[in-house]
């Protein structure tokens, strides 16, 4: 018998395989779990060149995936200042007078809307903090963002633009633009200065994520041209810390001759990432008023898809079903999730565990039980509720309205009507941490604070055994057991049992990722 390159002892081992749900100890070798059970069970598997590592009564579990990331993209998105802690437009405009300049520009992120306190999002608020200085805010959704003028006037931005997908460089009556920028094709209008040291960001980041558990992600954009390229040579010159799973874009318009690109790049991969699945987006944010919806909000805003044509993204999703490719679509509002599953229902039995939709922040009574009828896997993004209020006093639940906003992140009732459901944070949108996706899937905020919530093995298996058949892996990780990929996270309690406030900080002792340790704490 071959000696195997790792053994951890002294655990209790969650395996989430219903063959043999717990077990004391577990053998690795070549990336791969060689032996789940008792001491006894893996004394054999010892040689003189084997590392043991006695974890100390900790509980091991499957490794934690995040089934909703960005860690290349969110480097650009996270750049310059650090606006989550502002909550009006004083704070604001006093952050913007102090935040550092990166090339004469101020750069800044993770604005949130209840900021400005119901007002419009205008650059007039910011203006005179500025000195005249281009600005690019970042709004916390990741798809709304605050220009100055002179941002503005870098980019040539002097009224509305038409673009082919919902996206918006809002106006005021006058034709002015107001600084506000709809979407990914409006933001991208402005020219903001770049990134330095990607490469060593990107690692930086990823080794923090597996320090909080995390073995592997589902990355949800392919970035720009060069990311293959940029993992391969983080590969080439070491390790990547996460298992990634990277999803490019389709975006309205795409022809029969870009669906055959996303096709062929399918087959991108290097030893710990690959190119799996394609990424859509049915509609925007409810805050940014592009969510699709059944029924107008509030400010009249909310009944456009994103796809000017959704008949075109169902086209798009029938060609990629079709040649076996995997898609995660994007929708927030009622009306873009029913869109979704009635795409899938229209693709037949066969597309069954092959489609997934992201975020549903407020889904209706009917629409829950198709989710396990069509086998349309759910993923959900927990901390996203910490961005509502109970009173819905917030601006999501004003511009849905009481009725709406009380069918905030249904993760529990989806789960009970028998639906798959994925559990991720969204970074940059929300922090990465896994243990705190653990926490609110459990004790959800806000709006959605009211509802049932996740026990704790739900939420343990929606960042394992949930999260490996969103990716279609269930063959290859996902539990503990032998021939598994060795994705292994140990946590000094017990997440299934332990109280939230002691989960949120209970420490992550081993992380491992392909049978490598990516985070090991002292002692370990």
């Amino acid at each position: 018998m071959p000696a195997a390159d790792t053994v951890l002892t002294g655990a209790r081992v969650r395996t989430l395989d219903p063959g043999r749900p717990e077990a004391r100890a577990v053998a690795v070798r070549g990336g791969l779990i060689v032996a789940v059970g008792g001491e006894g069970d893996v004394r054999d598997w010892r040689g003189p060149g084997t590392e043991v590592v006695d974890l100390g009564g900790a509980t091991l579990t499957p490794g934690l995936t995040d089934a909703h990331s960005h860690p290349v993209w969110g480097i650009e998105m996270a750049t310059g200042t650090d606006l989550s802690a502002v909550r009006d437009p004083d704070q604001l405009r006093a952050a913007l007078r102090s935040a550092e300049r990166t090339r004469g520009w101020v750069v800044g992120h993770g604005l949130d809307h209840n900021a400005f306190g119901g007002q419009p999002v205008d650059r007039a608020l910011i203006e005179d903090a500025l000195d005249g200085a281009p600005a690019f805010l970042r709004l916390y959704d990741g798809h709304s963002a605050l220009a100055s003028g002179a941002a503005l006037a870098a980019a040539g931005i002097t009224g509305p633009r038409v673009f082919a997908q919902r996206s918006a460089v809002v106006c005021d009556a006058a034709g002015r633009p107001t600084g506000h920028l709809l979407e990914h094709a409006a933001m991208a209008l402005v020219p903001k200065p770049a990134p330095a040291e990607r490469r060593a960001r990107l690692l930086a980041l990823l080794d923090a994520m597996a320090a909080t558990g995390l073995t592997g992600a589902h990355v949800m954009d392919l970035g720009d041209g060069d990311v293959p390229a940029l993992l391969a040579t983080v590969e080439y010159e070491g390790h990547l810390p996460l298992r990634l799973r990277l999803a490019p874009w389709c975006m309205p318009g795409a022809d029969e001759e870009e669906l055959a690109g996303l096709v062929e790049l399918q087959r991108l991969a290097g030893r710990h990432w690959q190119v799996g699945g394609v990424k859509f987006f049915m509609d925007g944010t409810v805050e940014g008023g592009t969510a699709w919806l059944e029924h107008a909000d509030c400010h009249g805003q909310g009944t456009d898809a994103f796809w000017p044509d959704p008949r075109a993204y169902a086209h798009a999703v029938r060609v990629l079903d079709a040649a076996g490719v995997r898609t995660a679509t994007h929708a927030i509002g009622d009306a873009a999730v029913c869109h979704v599953l009635d795409t899938v229902a229209a693709l037949g039995g066969q597309a069954r565990m092959r489609h997934r939709i992201e975020h549903i922040e407020t889904l209706p009574d009917d629409q829950l039980k198709r989710f396990a009828e069509l086998g349309v896997i759910a993923s959900m993004q927990p901390p996203h509720t910490a961005y509502t209020r109970a009173d819905h006093t917030d601006e999501w639940s004003r511009r849905l309205g009481e009725d709406r906003a009380g069918r905030a992140w249904r993760c529990r009732e989806l789960r009970d009507a028998g639906a798959v459901l994925a559990l991720g944070s969204d970074w940059p949108i929300a922090h990465y941490d896994a243990r705190r996706v653990l926490v609110t899937a459990r004790s959800p905020h806000g709006a959605a604070a009211a509802g049932p919530a996740l026990t704790g093995l739900m939420a343990l298996e929606g960042m394992t055994s949930h999260a490996a058949l969103a990716a279609g892996e269930e063959q290859l990780g996902g539990r503990i057991a032998a021939g598994l990929r060795a994705d292994l996270t140990a946590l000094a309690l017990d997440p299934v049992t332990a109280g939230v406030d002691e989960l949120a900080e209970t420490p992550v002792l081993l992380t491992m990722s392909g049978g490598r340790i990516t985070h090991r704490a002292d002692g370990i």
